[in-house]
């Protein structure tokens, strides 16, 4: 079945309406359970009014994308399949990563540490490993394409370390960003429609309406996490849409423009490794007066909201750049 814009635009609809038709008592659900974020003390002092916002929101994307796929998947309507095994990847890894994240939020809520991150690590290479060998054995990803080369490069061995890297980067990088209302949302919805786009121009279609459905939840998500926030995504959904973000980008083979369509995120994560960096050569000096680099903003006297819209369209005109080389 080819797939029409209507169709695009129908299931990012559906996706958006499901999540936030459930958003209302999911939020009244984690605030009965009180499942609340603890702000750390060494971020910026305004931010500890979020102090007991609800979070793992994550699980407000998360389930309606998998009720949505696994029904597409196992209907067909006048013999026409709208999903097909393609997702089951991508799904599989954004549910794991999920409940590897809900853990850690859930250690951090009630005892006010998350999961050692070395723990952690280890489970996000464990995962990755096998989303690797999945993407090799089962899916048969094409390696890596160059801009203008239509035929795949074949990268051997190497591509085992590079997609597990890329797998785990992404999941991180995605983790870091989410410290502002609405800015890990604005940026991934950002880059999962580029990566729709990029997948219905390869004539990936299966690949591409999951992408959308993923965008759709993010848009209901945003609903209740756009500032003031009445919830946080938490670990639960920055690591399940990094990591899915980095196998969709395996997926289409278009890997190497990953850092310019979730720009944002690789700069965030960046200004961590050269924050960190710095301070130990220098025995205590900064580059920038906090990182994640939205925090330096923010203590520069950007807004929250400016901070998030400024980022995001730096992030837009990113995916834009990206999609153009993709597709050239």
């Amino acid at each position: 079945m080819k797939t029409s814009p209507t169709l695009i635009v129908g299931l990012t609809l559906v996706s958006a309406i499901l999540t936030v038709i459930w958003g209302e008592p999911f939020l009244r659900l984690l605030r009965y359970l009180r499942i609340g974020k603890r702000i750390r003390a060494e971020g910026p002092a305004r931010h500890q009014a979020k102090t007991g916002t609800p979070t793992m929101g994550g699980w407000l994307m998360v389930l309606p994308v998998t009720i949505l796929s696994l029904f597409l998947y196992a209907t067909q309507v006048a013999g026409l399949t709208f999903l097909g095994k393609e997702i089951l990847l991508p799904l599989g890894v954004m549910l794991s990563h999920a409940i590897l994240g809900a853990v850690d939020d859930w250690m951090g809520v009630r005892h006010g540490k998350g999961m050692r991150a070395r723990t952690k690590f280890i489970f996000q290479l464990l995962l990755a490993g096998l989303a690797t060998w999945a993407l090799q054995t089962i899916y048969a990803a094409p390696p890596m394409y160059l801009p203008g080369v239509t035929l795949p490069v074949p990268l051997g061995w190497v591509y085992v370390p590079l997609s597990i890297f890329i797998i785990v980067a992404t999941s991180n990088a995605v983790n870091i960003t989410d410290g502002l209302d609405g800015l890990a949302a604005l940026t991934t919805a950002t880059a999962f429609a580029a990566y729709g786009g990029i997948a219905l121009a390869a004539g990936e279609d299966l690949v591409a309406r999951f992408c959308f459905l993923v965008v759709g939840s993010i848009l209901g998500f945003l609903w209740f996490n756009a500032h003031p926030a009445q919830m946080f995504m938490g670990d639960t959904g920055s690591l399940a849409l990094g990591a899915t973000l980095g196998v969709i980008a395996l997926m289409t083979g278009e890997w190497l423009v990953l850092p310019l369509i979730a720009l944002i995120p690789v700069i965030e994560v960046l200004s961590v490794i050269i924050q960190v960096g710095y301070f130990k050569l220098t025995g205590g000096r900064r580059i920038f007066r906090m990182a994640p680099l939205h925090h330096h903003f923010e203590l520069g006297g950007w807004s929250e909201i400016q901070v998030v819209l400024r980022f995001w369209i730096v992030n837009l005109l990113g995916a834009l750049l990206g999609v153009l080389i993709a597709l050239a």
